[in-house]
């Protein structure tokens, strides 16, 4: 999967113009911004070359608006249009009007015709696997970011970026990103989860590390059908002297419910969710 990957962004480098416009041609955006009801204009840097060009710069190993830019015109060369300068302003004001919500719309888009072309030889005996981990991203020192998404509080004012956390199912088949979340830095990996469950599948199988092995979760992800492969967490004693072997190395022990509530679940009949407990 690596090597495939970095075998198309290679391919990208190397090519004239805006590749993603064969990933994702026209008719594509221009229906996704149909159903969102996004009005714009007709210009050299609508929503549909600007997606574009924006999405080759964040796979490019030149990620300078400039280059951007240079696509931009490479594309534009091929068609009887006016050739913008290499100022690189417009580009930049043009990106920064991109609406997430079209973003978000062709991400599950894109992960959902993926999906569909799933054959039965690509699953694990006949299931779907998805795995889950988290991870965290940084973002241009704005006003507005650091204010959404403060920075580590052990740098100085001034010396860092916003960074926040973000949660990810994709899917083992093909690689796509199915499902994402994000919030602010110090927000465990496990309460990006619960956030995420919803868009598994029914008969799916949620892989991921030690990070989500809890009691609560595993029994909310069998509540929805799914089944859940996670690592022991390092906290959880093991005693080798207790459960069923039922293979070289398997072995079958009970995990009986908590008696206390996890922190950040409520158990009050009124508050009851996917993640309480009866």
């Amino acid at each position: 999967m690596t090597l495939r990957v970095q075998i198309l962004k290679d391919k990208f480098n190397s090519s004239l113009g805006l590749p993603f416009k064969e990933l994702l041609p026209t008719s594509v955006v221009e229906q996704a911004l149909d159903e969102l009801k996004i009005r714009y204009y007709r210009r050299l840097f609508d929503p549909i070359v600007t997606l574009w060009a924006f999405l080759s710069q964040v796979l490019d190993s030149d990620k300078s608006c400039h280059n951007a830019v240079s696509k931009i015109i490479a594309h534009l060369a091929e068609q009887i249009v006016e050739i913008p300068s290499t100022d690189t302003s417009a580009y930049c004001q043009a990106r920064s009007r991109l609406p997430e919500k079209l973003l978000e719309k062709l991400f599950k888009k894109a992960a959902d015709n993926l999906e569909a072309k799933v054959t039965t030889e690509y699953l694990w005996c006949g299931r779907n696997v998805k795995v889950i981990d988290g991870s965290t991203v940084s973002m241009p020192d704005t006003a507005e970011n650091q204010k959404a998404y403060p920075q580590p509080s052990s740098q100085k004012l001034g010396c860092g970026f916003p960074i926040a956390k973000i949660g990810v199912i994709f899917s083992l088949a093909t690689g796509a990103s199915v499902a994402l979340c994000i919030d602010v830095l110090n927000t465990h990996d496990i309460k990006l989860a619960r956030q995420l469950y919803q868009f598994l599948n029914h008969g799916d199988i949620l892989l991921g590390d030690r990070a989500f092995c809890a009691y609560a979760d595993i029994v909310a992800i069998k509540k929805i059908n799914c089944d859940a492969v996670f690592r022991k967490h390092q906290a959880r004693t093991t005693s080798m002297r207790k459960g069923k072997i039922v293979g070289a190395c398997d072995k079958l022990v009970t995990w009986f419910k908590p008696k206390k509530c996890p922190k950040g679940l409520s158990v009050e009949p009124a508050m009851l969710s996917l993640f309480a407990i009866k």
